[in-house]
């Protein structure tokens, strides 16, 4: 293996790298990886140190407004560009089993997955990358059919736990080792820990982890024991009248919402509803944080847009009023509006 030289290391190429981002520049960016990697710099750092960084500042810059949906979009198709040149470049062969790592029924951040499938791949695994939003059913079938000697999951979003349990348990259920990974599952994996899965916070983690079944296999059990109070259930079931009437309550408070384009429309609709999906979700697991900390990034991304945070706090007094007889919930979407200023002079309906 060549010995990399003192220029080449992705440290150094980060600023050049995330200008072929912003510019568009397919073929740069993917020039600037295979240099590090033909100069001697290991894949796996390149993937590691190179790409994923900079697609997570990818990602704080549309969170802060600096970068349109389309501008995140071009971007991230060209890091999945370079992933796959790096590894045509290091095309290694497999000596270990099969590997099989999806994206949950749903979920369609395929990259940080994909980054984890190339790291195992790098290390002598036979992987199989199904890619973003696998239907359980066809992941059990896929299971089946090529005797996988564990899976990888990966979730991005907490809101889909609940989906991501069920997924988990049908994959067990077919007696396949299951880890997982991702920011849905926390920063530091409790929500993992409470449906009772292993679960790895990085590729060199996970590569580690996947070798070792009996810890794949020797997790303690889940802890959902509080949904014997039916709020989840309850919750859901409820989740287009909750919708509906809060947003019939917005366009009270917010007489300028009658001006609204379609599209403006929609994404209220949407953020309405991912108040009650991440509710949803922190209710599964019992966990005020999962939702407060949704509360905080919304808000954030809304005020860096010109929506002002108390839109959010009015949605979240309106879901606690008509979930009265929702104790958790409650205090869940209490804590949420605790997080947000009242602006002066305004009351609270």
């Amino acid at each position: 293996m060549t010995a990399p030289t003192a220029e080449a290391s992705p440290d150094a190429a980060f600023p050049g790298y995330l200008d072929c981002l912003a510019e568009a520049d397919e073929y740069a960016a993917i020039d600037v990886a295979l240099g590090l990697v033909d100069a001697g710099v290991p894949a796996e750092r390149v993937l590691l140190d190179l790409v994923a960084p900079a697609q997570a500042e990818v990602g704080e810059r549309w969170a802060r407004n600096e970068w349109s949906v389309a501008q995140e979009h071009a971007a991230t198709h060209i890091s999945e560009r370079v992933v796959a040149a790096i590894a045509a470049r290091a095309n290694p062969r497999p000596t270990r089993g099969r590997i099989v790592v999806a994206c949950m029924d749903g979920e369609w951040h395929a990259l940080p997955p994909r980054l984890v499938a190339e790291v195992l791949r790098l290390r002598g695994w036979q992987v199989t990358f199904l890619g973003a939003s696998v239907p359980v059913a066809h992941l059990v079938s896929y299971l089946h059919r090529y005797d996988a000697e564990a899976v990888a999951l990966a979730c991005a979003l907490p809101m889909r736990l609940p989906h991501a349990h069920r997924m988990i348990e049908a994959c067990r259920r077919s007696d396949v080792p299951v880890m997982v990974g991702g920011r849905g599952f926390g920063v530091d994996g409790r929500w993992a820990r409470r449906l009772g899965v292993a679960w790895a916070p990085d590729a060199p983690t996970a590569a580690e982890l996947v070798a070792d079944e009996r810890a794949l296999r020797r997790v303690p059990p889940a802890q959902l024991s509080h949904l014997a109070d039916d709020e989840y259930a309850g919750l859901t079931k409820r989740r287009g009248e909750l919708i509906d009437s809060a947003l019939a309550d917005l366009r009270d408070r917010v007489p300028g919402m009658r001006d609204y384009t379609g599209a403006q429309m929609d994404s209220t609709v949407s953020d309405l509803g991912y108040i009650v999906d991440f509710l949803a979700a922190a209710l599964y697991v019992d966990d005020e944080s999962l939702f407060t900390e949704f509360v905080q990034w919304l808000v954030d991304i809304l005020t860096s847009r010109g929506v002002p945070g108390a839109a959010v706090g009015a949605t979240l007094h309106h879901y606690g009023a008509v979930l009265h007889d929702f104790p958790r919930a409650g205090r869940f979407l209490a804590a949420g509006a605790a997080l947000i200023p009242v602006p002066s002079g305004a009351g609270r309906r």
